[in-house]
């Protein structure tokens, strides 16, 4: 778990500079040694981990009484929860961006980090058995929404930047999970869901879910 700030200025989160930076040096020297092959693949690696934690701006629909993707990815479950409201879950495959980002304006209320498994992200024990971090969000308009952070196989480790107490604005970055996770959205209750199962999202732009 992590409470750094994420780098809103860069198209790469700063939890993805040591790795690229560090296959760049390795690239570099491997060029110095005349080794051209082993150069070639470091920069490759370098682009393709830099592609990974890739940070890019996105605007959030002006609409109003809408629930934003926390993530981008594949919808994999649409599903009724015990207080009445729905859940909708994301795979992030290893190509997705892996920022997370609130679904709505509010406060959040509480964060809650439960350590367990490594299971597949599509495996459908991985949103109970799984690592994974839980933010509760009190939004403006009196609601309460929780977005739940669940690592995967490859992904071990759950960034998250923001606490108990902090606002976060519609569509602003909250954390990551590093190398392929899931994120699973759940709605209040009433709340019209505007997706479907296999249906690609993008975190902070795709309209989840509307008010009724």
């Amino acid at each position: 778990m992590s409470r750094q700030p994420s780098n809103h200025r860069f198209p790469v989160a700063r939890e993805g500079w040591g790795y690229t930076i560090g296959l760049l040096v390795l690239g570099l020297i491997s060029t110095l040694l005349g080794g051209t092959s082993w150069a070639i693949f470091y920069f490759l690696f370098a682009l393709c981990v830099a592609a990974f934690f890739r940070d890019p701006k996105r605007i959030p629909p002006s609409e109003t009484g809408i629930v934003a993707s926390p993530a981008d990815g594949k919808v994999i479950a649409i599903e009724d929860t015990e207080n009445g409201g729905i859940m909708v879950g994301i795979f992030l495959a290893v190509y997705d961006v892996h920022i997370n980002r609130s679904p709505v304006a509010g406060t959040i209320q509480e964060t809650k980090y439960k350590p367990g498994q490594f299971l597949a992200a599509f495996n459908k024990n991985a949103a109970e058995a799984n690592e994974q971090n839980a933010i509760d969000i009190l939004s403006d308009s009196g609601e309460n929404f929780r977005v739940v952070q669940i690592a995967g196989l490859i992904a071990r480790r759950i960034v998250c930047w923001r606490g108990e107490g902090d606002t976060v604005s519609l569509g602003e970055r909250f954390g990551l999970i590093q190398f392929g996770s899931r994120t699973d959205l759940h709605l209040p209750p009433g709340y019209n869901v505007s997706v479907s199962i296999g249906e690609r999202v993008r975190g902070g732009e795709t309209v989840i879910a509307r008010s009724p």
